[in-house]
């Protein structure tokens, strides 16, 4: 993680479209001292949980699935994450990773109970496959397995996903630098760590090393608060709903100024406070800030990161 925290102060250095505003940091985190906000992991219970491995991989299979929901203007990641529970208790074995291996496309919108195809419908089915094929190959079917390799170590966790599954591997190329943002792998070991609540699966000795998690939202809400500053360009493009490259300029610079800009606000609340605070749980408050914001306006890009 040390990676994604260097690589993306060095885009908040030389950022083009995005500026982080200290001043900004300054006014949320002064109205954030005294009451630092705790949000709940599954505070919508929408997700599975019983507590053991098959709570893991459902939640493996959530976080290979978990982007892009945009293009269609109906679907959520509630839809998501409850659809999946709700196959997954109807059916125990329908995360087996054989079955994984077979899913097509009209197969995952039934399993989701969803009436048309889904956005990057085909890169779906593909992660599907690749999990369920990488799972039995090297971790006896079980994404708990995989964990288990770890060793209590969410650093090691985000190396091994990215490592052994190619579809978790979310990095740019940068003014000529590599980029590393690995959103969902690192949000794999922070749901791990919020549905056991740091028990069993989740027990993670470096969680604090985990970075926020860099998506279409958080920026959004970063924006709002005033933390982060967009040239009117950059503005014009998110207000009028235009697409922005994946890989852009404009694209990386709102992941990479997120994560730098969510990390001086831990600096921040630790120097001011004395308090510790996550960057996982900054991350889950303001994103649960921007899914209850209806006028919320976010950027638009097609990714299988986010």
């Amino acid at each position: 993680m040390d990676e994604v925290r260097a690589s993306s102060a060095w885009v908040a250095t030389h950022s083009s479209h995005v500026v982080v505003d200290s001043s900004g940091i300054e006014r949320v985190v002064e109205n954030m001292i005294g009451s630092i906000p705790k949000v709940e992991w599954n505070y919508e219970g929408i997700h599975y949980f019983d507590n053991g491995p098959l709570t893991v991989q459902y939640l493996f299979v959530l976080d290979a699935l978990n982007f892009c929901f945009w293009p269609d203007k109906e679907l959520t990641y509630d839809n998501l994450a409850s659809g999946l529970k709700t196959a997954l208790q109807n059916d125990k074995s329908a995360f087996d990773a054989d079955r994984l291996q077979k899913y097509t496309g009209p197969q995952l919108r039934e399993l989701l109970k969803w009436p048309r195809p889904l956005p990057l419908e085909d890169e779906r089915v593909r992660l599907l496959h690749e999990v369920g094929l990488e799972l039995e190959k090297n971790f006896g079917g079980k994404a708990s397995n995989l964990v288990e390799s770890c060793g209590k170590s969410a650093v090691k966790l985000v190396a091994l996903v990215a490592r052994h599954f190619p579809g978790f591997r979310d990095h740019s190329v940068y003014k000529g630098h590599q980029i590393f943002l690995y959103k969902r792998a690192q949000i794999f070991a922070a749901d791990l760590w919020g549905a056991f609540k740091g028990k069993r699966y989740g027990e993670f000795n470096d969680i604090d090393s985990i970075t926020m998690f860099a998506d279409y939202i958080v920026p959004a809400v970063l924006q709002q608060l005033g933390v982060l500053k967009y040239s009117s360009n950059l503005s014009s493009t998110i207000e009028t709903n235009s697409e922005i490259g994946s890989g852009s300029e404009e694209e990386v610079e709102l992941r990479a100024c997120s994560i730098y800009a969510v990390e001086k606000m831990r600096e921040l609340i630790t120097a001011k406070s004395g308090k510790q605070v996550l960057s996982v749980e900054l991350d889950l408050w303001l994103w649960s800030v921007g899914v209850q914001s209806s006028y919320l306006q976010h950027h638009r890009t097609l990714s299988i990161y986010y």
